[in-house]
C-alpha cells in the first residue's frame, strides 16, 4: 500500500534538477510524474516545471517549485541509513559537493539547503544497546565527529582508547 504522506520539498525553480539529484544517490529511486504548469503562475512560466513527485530510496517524495525561496531548517531532515563507511563516504561527499555543508554528527545541508543525516546502520545498533556504559561511549564519540566514523565508533563502543 503507498503511503497516505508524502514529504514536499520546496524549490524556487530547480525542484526537477534536485529531484533528479537525489535519485542518483540511493537505489530504488525514480522520478514518477513530472507535471507542468498550465498557465502563468508564482511558480513559473506556462509549460516550466509546478510539481515533481518522486521515490527515494523507496519512499514517496514531492518537489515544488513554489517561486520564491524559503529555507529549509534543521527541524525537519532526512535520515539515510548507510551499510558502512563506503556508503557514508560516498552520500556524504555527494550531498556536501557543489555549496552543501557539513554540520555535525553526521548531519549535513546539501547544495539546496536541505538537511540531512548520513548515519551507518552501526551507530543505531551502539545507540539502542542494552550496555548503556558502551552506548553512552558511543553517543559521547558522535557528538565531536562531523561525518561519522564508522571505525571510531566501534572502538569507543567496544571501550578501546581512542588513537591520537
Amino acid at each position: 500500500m503507498m503511503s497516505k504522506i508524502v514529504p514536499c520539498l520546496w524549490f524556487n525553480g530547480d525542484a526537477e534538477e534536485a529531484a533528479n539529484f537525489y535519485v542518483s544517490l540511493l537505489p530504488d529511486s525514480r522520478i514518477e510524474v513530472v507535471q507542468r504548469n498550465v498557465a502563468d503562475n508564482p511558480g513559473g512560466p506556462a509549460g516550466s516545471v509546478l510539481v515533481v513527485e518522486f521515490t527515494l530510496a523507496g519512499q514517496r517524495f514531492m518537489a515544488l517549485n513554489g517561486g520564491m525561496k524559503v529555507e529549509y531548517t534543521h527541524a525537519v531532515s532526512f535520515k539515510i541509513g548507510c551499510a558502512d563507511q563506503a556508503e557514508v563516504d560516498r552520500l556524504w561527499d555527494a550531498l556536501c559537493a557543489n555549496g552543501g555543508a557539513p554540520v555535525q554528527c553526521g548531519w549535513l545541508k546539501d547544495r539546496y539547503g536541505v538537511s540531512w543525516q548520513i548515519v551507518p546502520d552501526a551507530m543505531m545498533k551502539y545507540l539502542g544497546s542494552s550496555d548503556r556504559e558502551a552506548a553512552k561511549r558511543a553517543m559521547a564519540a558522535m557528538m565531536k565527529m562531523v561525518k561519522l566514523d564508522v571505525e571510531a565508533l566501534r572502538r569507543a563502543y567496544e571501550g578501546h582508547e581512542e588513537r591520537a
